[in-house]
């Protein structure tokens, strides 16, 4: 009798986990892409509907808000239908309302649908990430979550080098533009993700066993191994007490990590709303334009390299605590920088180490809970980092307006705050077998 754990140990990581991750990682870039384009757009959003850039700025509210509550539902409907279905249907949406956004004919239009392509993103983040984690085996899922997220840094890049040539080609409308570039991905994964069996575990709990041999003979086969005998039985998984988020085995890691979470998105919301507009405008001297963007988004990738190392290395809560405190002392440099180059110098800190921080958030949040409510947990936190997310471009916009300082001052405590909430959760997953 064998366990699921073990027949995935035995099948390694390998070309079906690569193919995995290369599926998950497109519409995780294109994901990111619909994020921050937040950022990229309202200045054009602005200038094409004659509004304010704060008025502007309130598709990302909407968006945000629509991520909210896909996180939360879908996370919860992975749980109970499944992970495939849920994902086929996100994607779907993803792509067909970030597509309509381009022919948006006005900005009432455009809020709109904004917010339903934030309720589509929002549900194929969290499922992403459990349906990744239970096809990995312990000794390498730490680093192959950080690889996903990794993915994050290609969207970013491609966002910004889709913003810088916009801006130059069609400025009048450069918006639609942008949003055409974030959708594409989003199509294209649709039928990539029709390849992607069921997970496992999931089909372990729900009792079907001839679906949970031809996923795990599917793994064994492309990573060339032999499959199971035909009279192989797979011992039934531990029976976990408290699947409950906020059932007393495991209420602290639950509120210890949706603080995490909630914190480090003000944070990085706020730092990377408020920013491409600041520095494609003005900027900081040499330090301004949408070619230093790119060289920011580039500073993204050793930090998710780190995070990998560190997570397999270190364990993943001592490296999400210090990703924080290096987010938290990139903030503090930027306040006293007195030149171009140390303001530069602060900025690239601050993409390093807040990319590298969600490396470590990602891949620690999807193991610190059971298989019955993994993607409940993953939608949870990611509802917190929505409504952090919905709350840096609106409530942060006060803030910005008056002192651009003040802020990023006030997102270095916030960081702070956040590694001493980190430092409450309860669990180090460190190859951990997930129940």
């Amino acid at each position: 009798m064998q366990t699921v754990e073990a027949i995935l140990e035995r099948a390694g990581a390998g070309r079906f986990q690569r193919r995995l991750l290369a599926i998950f990682g497109l519409v995780w870039a294109a994901d990111a892409m619909q994020v921050l384009a937040v950022g990229f757009t309202s200045a054009s959003i602005a200038a094409s509907f004659e509004v304010s850039l704060p008025e502007a700025l309130q598709t990302g509210t909407l968006f945000f808000l629509g991520m909210l509550i896909g996180a939360g539902v879908f996370g919860r409907l992975a749980d109970r239908f499944g992970r495939r279905r849920v994902l086929l249907v996100t994607v779907a949406c993803d792509a067909v309302f970030g597509l309509l956004s381009v022919f948006a004919p006005n900005l009432l239009v455009l809020f709109a649908l904004r917010f339903l392509t934030g309720i589509a993103v929002g549900g194929t983040l969290p499922v992403d990430y459990a349906m990744m984690a239970e096809f990995l085996p312990a000794r390498n899922r730490g680093r192959w979550l950080v690889m996903l997220e990794g993915f994050w840094a290609v969207g970013t890049v491609v966002i910004a080098l889709a913003a810088w040539v916009a801006s130059l080609v069609v400025p009048a409308d450069a918006w639609r533009w942008i949003f055409a570039v974030t959708a594409l991905p989003a199509l294209i994964g649709i039928w990539l993700r029709l390849w992607v069996p069921e997970s496992p575990l999931y089909l372990q709990r729900r009792g079907d066993e001839q679906g949970l041999k031809a996923v795990l003979n599917d793994v064994l086969r492309t990573n060339g191994h032999e499959k199971l005998p035909p009279d192989a039985t797979i011992s039934a998984p531990p029976v976990v007490q408290g699947v409950g988020l906020f059932s007393p085995e495991l209420r602290r890691r639950t509120l210890s990590i949706l603080v995490v979470w909630f914190l480090v998105s003000v944070s990085y919301y706020g730092v990377f709303t408020w920013l491409p507009s600041r520095l494609a405008a003005d900027g900081f001297g040499y330090v301004r334009g949408y070619g230093f963007l790119v060289v920011v988004a580039l500073a993204q990738i050793p930090g998710y390299a780190l995070a990998a190392w560190g997570v397999e290395a270190v364990g993943r809560k001592p490296t999400l605590i210090g990703f924080l405190l290096l987010s938290a002392a990139g903030c503090a440099l930027f306040l006293v920088a007195s030149d171009g180059y140390l303001i530069g110098a602060a900025i690239l800190t601050m993409s390093f180490a807040l990319l590298g921080t969600w490396g470590a958030l990602y891949a620690f949040t999807p193991e610190l809970y059971p298989t019955a409510s993994r993607a409940t947990g993953m939608g949870a936190a990611g509802a917190m980092a929505r409504l952090g997310g919905l709350l840096a471009p609106s409530l942060l916009a006060v803030v910005f307006v008056q002192d651009f300082n003040l802020a990023i001052g006030l997102f270095a405590g916030l960081l702070v705050l956040a590694a001493v909430a980190a430092l409450f959760v309860n669990a180090e997953t460190r190859r951990s077998v997930l129940a």
